[in-house]
């Protein structure tokens, strides 16, 4: 090999690492923009809220069924609900992409939307 040779290697090597870097950081960036809520209230959507944003939002329906939906950090949770159960309160907070919070009384479910892939298949507490 000649001294030519190995330049042009190292070159290409920084450039292909560069290249990873830069992929990896825009795809991060991205994401994290689209990433958002859809609420949708008996199969019919009532709003789309964005993660980048703290937000706190009354789901009201007609009959006067709440949830209290709060958005902070880029993680979403259901505040409070006018359901006897409340199961949709005592769930985690959600923000990878395809999760979701339901409320069965109230017909409510929030999903999140072009977030960030979840890295774990499953887990059991």
């Amino acid at each position: 090999m000649k001294k030519n040779d190995i330049y042009l290697i190292c070159i290409i090597l920084i450039a292909a690492v560069g290249l990873v870097i830069f992929m990896r950081i825009w795809q991060r960036t991205n994401d994290s923009d689209s990433a958002r809520a859809v609420v949708t209230i008996d199969g019919q959507e009532y709003g789309t809220y964005p993660l980048n944003k703290n937000i706190t939002e009354k789901i009201t329906q007609e009959n006067g069924e709440y949830n209290l939906l709060q958005i902070r950090d880029g993680y979403v949770e259901v505040l409070e609900a006018s359901c006897r159960d409340k199961i949709c309160v005592n769930h985690k907070h959600i923000h990878y992409q395809g999760e979701t919070i339901v409320c069965l009384p109230n017909k409510v479910v929030v999903e999140i939307v072009g977030g960030e892939e979840n890295d774990i298949d499953g887990a059991t507490h």
